[in-house]
């Protein structure tokens, strides 16, 4: 601390926060919606928020806000993240946007910036959809690209329903839905996030300003065969689902190489799942992503027809389900653009107009889904290694300190007019 009155540093943040949720196997972090461990990043949340003064509001989605300002005067400005995290993930996707949100406004008070604008932090829910298998789940309801209706048909892998999740942790779920009298009162919202590729650290940047979101989707590949004894039953007899989903696997690798394109079979059931037994199911999830809607349309359809290739070679059966597509999401420009004029004037920041990087990314965001309805930005903290989802994922303190003083200019050139 700074001073008997002073809020948590960035460094004591972080250090409280690290330990939420942490697997100490993996050395990973299982934050899933709605479980215990969420709780614990919720009361961090709302404790920050209540170390500074601000005035915390939880919305029907479950998403937490905590405000320097009455939003209800309108064209708020917004920060943050997500505090969940995919299995076994990294310390830095989403909480960095979250924590540095909060170091940000410090920053902002410390240098007395006066507000014209409300000033909000925001900790979206169940942004990974590690646990029900949709992304983005509490931003989709506020933005209503999620329907009440298929909210409450979510179900994790132990057949408990999002409802009963959430009415477990306190909140109720038949308040879940669009919410757009919260979004009209935000006139820009950006987030904070550590780059998920290695675009800032080959440029030799620490900070970097997003330009799109590629699209993407998620497709199930239903590989149906024959069950039966692995010991006793010819090869020439068999109906075995895994041989046709490995040719698949890859195939995928080899267009998304054609197409400049990443796909990737991440998961995988496999029923009965018995050593000795031959599937009578495999089931895999394909993630695709690439530059161009274009692009993306053709390295799935190039895998789904491979794919029913292989199932027929082996006398299998195939289905494909759509679980969810993203279309291509373009940042708003002028934000974009007062963004990197904001910087630009900053000389002490090491940053000269023609060095602030501008960059693509594969990944989605909360940011992503409320550019339909709201101007979104991004700013990119740089990550040398590259690696996210992963307990391996990483940040330089200084890059993260440099990312917090890149927001708060940000957020001073926003509100102060």
């Amino acid at each position: 601390m700074t001073g008997p009155c002073a809020p948590p540093t960035f460094q004591e943040m972080w250090r409280d926060l690290l330990p939420l949720g942490r697997h100490p196997g993996s050395g990973g972090y299982r934050r899933y919606a709605w479980t215990g461990a969420d709780a614990e990043c919720r009361a961090w949340f709302a404790a920050q928020a209540g170390l500074r003064g601000l005035r915390l509001d939880v919305d029907r989605n479950g998403n937490q806000w905590a405000w320097l300002g009455d939003p209800a005067d309108g064209d708020a400005v917004v920060t943050g993240s997500h505090l969940d995290s995919v299995p076994d993930g990294g310390a830095f996707d989403g909480p960095l946007g979250v924590v540095s949100a909060f170091a940000a406004l410090d920053e902002l008070r410390r240098r007395g910036t006066p507000l014209g604008r409300p000033l909000g932090v925001v900790n979206f829910v169940d942004e990974e959809g590690a646990r029900f298998g949709l992304a983005c789940v509490g931003s989709r309801l506020t933005a209503g690209q999620l329907t009440r209706d298929r909210a409450h048909r979510l179900t994790d892998g132990d057949g408990i329903t999002l409802p009963r999740a959430m009415e477990a942790a306190g909140h109720d779920p038949d308040a879940i839905g669009a919410d757009p009298e919260r979004l009209a009162r935000i006139g820009a919202f950006v987030e904070l996030h550590v780059e998920q590729g290695r675009a800032l650290d080959l440029s030799g940047d620490r900070v970097g300003i997003a330009s799109a979101i590629w699209p993407h989707g998620r497709w199930r590949f239903d590989f149906r065969g024959e069950a039966n004894h692995a010991g006793t039953t010819r090869l020439a007899d068999r109906r075995d689902p895994m041989l046709p989903y490995a040719e698949t696997v890859l195939t995928a690798r080899r267009e998304a190489e054609l197409a400049g394109a990443v796909a990737t079979f991440g998961k995988i059931a496999v029923e009965p799942n018995g050593v000795n037994a031959i599937p009578s199911l495999v089931r895999g999830w394909l993630d695709s992503r690439a530059a161009d809607r274009a692009s993306l349309d053709t390295v799935v359809a190039e895998v789904e027809k491979a794919a029913r290739d292989h199932a027929a070679a082996h006398g299998v059966d195939l289905d494909v389900v759509l679980e969810s597509r993203t279309p291509v999401v373009d940042f708003d420009h002028a934000l974009r653009d007062e963004l990197a004029r904001i910087l630009s004037r900053d000389g002490g920041r090491g940053t000269a107009p023609d060095r602030i990087p501008v960059l693509g990314t594969g990944a989605g965001h909360d940011a992503g889904i409320l550019s339909a309805g709201v101007p979104t930005a991004m700013l990119f903290v740089r990550n040398p290694t590259g690696v996210s989802h992963s307990p391996a994922e990483y940040a330089a303190e200084d890059d993260c300190l440099a990312g917090v003083a890149v927001l708060a200019d940000v957020l001073e050139g926003l509100v102060d007019r």
